[in-house]
């Protein structure tokens, strides 16, 4: 049961399992895979996991070891990549829970084949080739010594050769092909094995981007990947908090830290629990909104630790109290709306959503409905 001093996300787990089968249908035949790190986004890690398993969903990518430990717990079955690599330390465990690494660079896959050796078994592993994103992978010169020493992958079994896009939500940007063109060349000189390249945005660029699997994160989570245009996704995150008092305030009052809103005229002021501890960033200080019933109000004064305020003076008496609960990610004011609002973008709003807030899980319709 949800504190009555709470802030709440609603998680629409149908909206998710849409989502995948939407990101399926536009990257066919390639096969869609999924980014749950940190926490699946924020929206959770065990529920968002079971419903893409359930939707069709076999690959799944963390950033960190721990992560995925944690994933094989709830999906026995799934394959599950580290996108950091593993060192070392952690190669018996990794083994034993069936969990690939991402190779980063020629010193890691030395040890994972060094690994395979003492074993006697083949080991799996997915191979990152950077293109341009300059962050992590094999930069182009250990590309070709790859390439050049095909022995180097004795005892690796190659389940992807795998980029990273920089620029795929940009459709005008030229790095995009670039990278294209220069993930093709190298993968000419290399065994065959399959292929993943295609990110969220990178979905949406075309066939040429597709290859063999793809890697939505964003996306499942709807977030645009195709902005400025419409939002192909739907809204898996509904963020809403309760008014914990409403008070009458008059010019010359302000409002919050720092008396940064200064009251215009006689009206009503609502706090709200929410604050930047749960995520509602301090950048959204006197600009951010809420949605009351049908009324969009404006955030007035600076967002503080616990605490937003609005002002509802042009609401009706009975539409503002205390208990009533403000949305403030919704259809009327979309969690790209409030990150663009912030100055941030939408991984960063659903990624910082704090552990105040309960998160509750539920489908639009009926599971029979479903069926």
């Amino acid at each position: 049961m949800p504190s009555p001093t709470a802030p709440v996300a609603l998680i629409d787990l149908e909206a998710l399992a849409d989502n995948y089968r939407i990101l399926c249908e536009r990257a066919k035949p390639a096969k869609v895979g999924a980014a749950v790190k940190a926490n699946a986004y924020g929206v959770g890690l065990a529920p968002v996991a079971r419903i893409l398993f359930e939707s069709g969903c076999r690959t799944f990518f963390t950033a960190h070891f721990e992560e995925a430990l944690t994933l094989r717990t709830v999906l026995p079955q799934a394959i599950i990549a580290v996108l950091h690599g593993l060192t070392p330390p952690a190669f018996g465990e990794a083994i034993a829970a069936r969990i690939v690494p991402v190779i980063n660079t020629l010193e890691a896959l030395e040890a994972w084949q060094r690994c395979a050796r003492r074993r006697g078994e083949a080991l799996l592993a997915f191979i990152h080739l950077d293109t341009g994103m300059n962050r992590l992978g094999l930069a182009p010169p250990e590309g070709e010594i790859l390439a050049a020493e095909p022995a180097r992958l004795d005892g690796i079994t190659v389940s992807a050769w795998l980029s990273h896009l920089a620029c795929a939500d940009d459709a005008e940007h030229p790095k995009t092909t670039a990278q294209l063109h220069a993930f093709q060349a190298i993968l000419k000189k290399l065994p065959a094995a399959p292929v993943s390249l295609a990110n969220s945005s990178g979905i949406f660029r075309g066939q040429d981007y597709l290859f063999d699997l793809v890697r939505p994160g964003a996306a499942l989570y709807g977030i645009n990947p195709t902005p400025p245009l419409p939002n192909p996704m739907r809204a898996v995150v509904t963020l809403r908090a309760p008014i914990l008092q409403v008070r009458g305030v008059d010019a010359p009052m302000t409002v919050g830290y720092g008396a940064t809103h200064v009251i215009p005229k006689k009206g009503r002021v609502a706090t709200v629990a929410l604050g930047y501890a749960d995520g509602f960033l301090r950048s959204l200080g006197n600009k951010g909104r809420g949605k009351i019933g049908d009324h969009l109000v404006p955030v007035i004064g600076r967002v503080s630790m616990d605490l937003v305020t609005l002002d509802v003076s042009a609401l009706p008496d009975g539409a503002v109290y205390p208990g009533s609960m403000v949305e403030f990610i919704g259809p009327h004011y979309t969690l790209d709306q409030l990150a663009a609002d912030a100055g941030t973008i939408g991984y960063e709003i659903l990624t910082g959503l704090g552990s105040r807030i309960e998160r509750v899980y539920r489908f639009t319709e009926p599971r029979e409905a479903r069926s």
